[in-house]
């Protein structure tokens, strides 16, 4: 069997972000900051380190900023050289990452439709997915350690965690064959099931490799559930066509698309920062009696 390599990755950044209110009214949560990097900037690092060459965000209204921020800010540069400033936090931004490009979704029709945007970049070549909305800290990064599962497996990969049970109408849960460590086959998917409904615990969350074949099944895939293209409906109609396994990474995932996940990975990161970690450690320690 020939693996043909991962390449691309496709950002869906489109969306309002809604549950972080008032802070995305004008700006991309994309751009909000966990610690001194943006959200986009660790899901941009991940995919460089897992061996990806081209970045395509797919894009919506007010969304400008990401492109801006791995682009030359020629003006702050040269403020900051001639005073004789590092431009080492600048030049992290905007080197090494291979080519970015991005596509525009001008309807919110869900994670399958801003997937399918991508189609005429994507081609005719398997790509990753990554929703910057789910920072996966840990190293190797969550993508690489996906990427060489699929240089094993070929076929169709998604990320997985176990989900408590009353939380399976949140996620996309695996019908689950054959386990071989954290390499489990899928035999079915379904779309946010009921916990009664449920055939597993195991979620699917924001990374997957799919195969190119996923972009025609798009194209004729009805509106489901919320009245959106489920990215999830679509890949459940390749088990069976192609091989298709969820990979259980070693990562710690932080959902950052709500208040709570958000504060917790800028804590959790800010902990982990060689630089401030010692005294955040204190202050937290300061401020958790007085609550």
């Amino acid at each position: 069997m020939s693996i043909r390599p991962v390449r691309k990755a496709v950002f869906p950044v489109a969306g309002l972000g809604t549950r972080l209110l008032p802070a995305t009214k004008s700006t991309p949560k994309e751009m909000l900051t966990i610690v001194d990097k943006p959200l986009i900037q660790y899901a941009v690092e991940e995919a460089r380190a897992a061996g990806i060459e081209q970045m395509i965000f797919v894009t919506g209204r007010g969304k400008g900023a990401l492109e801006d921020h791995f682009d030359v800010g020629f003006e702050l540069e040269a403020t900051m050289r001639g005073r004789g400033k590092s431009l080492h936090a600048l030049e992290a931004a905007r080197t090494g990452f291979g080519e970015i490009v991005s596509v525009r979704q001008q309807q919110a029709l869900g994670l399958g439709h801003a997937v399918w945007c991508a189609r005429h970049i994507i081609g005719n070549e398997p790509f990753a997915v990554l929703l910057p909305d789910d920072l996966m800290a840990g190293t190797p990064g969550a993508l690489k350690q996906m990427v060489e599962a699929y240089n094993d497996l070929g076929g169709n990969i998604v990320c997985a965690e176990e989900v408590a049970a009353e939380r399976t109408a949140s996620y996309g849960i695996i019908t689950p064959g054959e386990i071989d460590g954290n390499r489990t086959q899928v035999l079915g998917l379904i779309e946010k099931p009921a916990p009664a409904a449920a055939p597993s615990r195991l979620g699917v969350i924001g990374r997957y490799i799919l195969q190119p074949e996923i972009m025609a099944i798009l194209d004729a895939t009805e509106p489901g559930s919320g009245g959106e293209i489920q990215l999830t409906d679509a890949m459940a109609k390749l088990i069976g066509t192609q091989p298709f396994h969820a990979v259980t990474v070693d990562a710690v995932r932080h959902d950052c698309g709500d208040k709570l996940g958000f504060v917790l990975a800028n804590l959790a990161l800010a902990l982990d920062d060689p630089e401030i970690g010692t005294r955040v450690a204190e202050a937290a320690r300061h401020l958790l009696p007085l609550r």
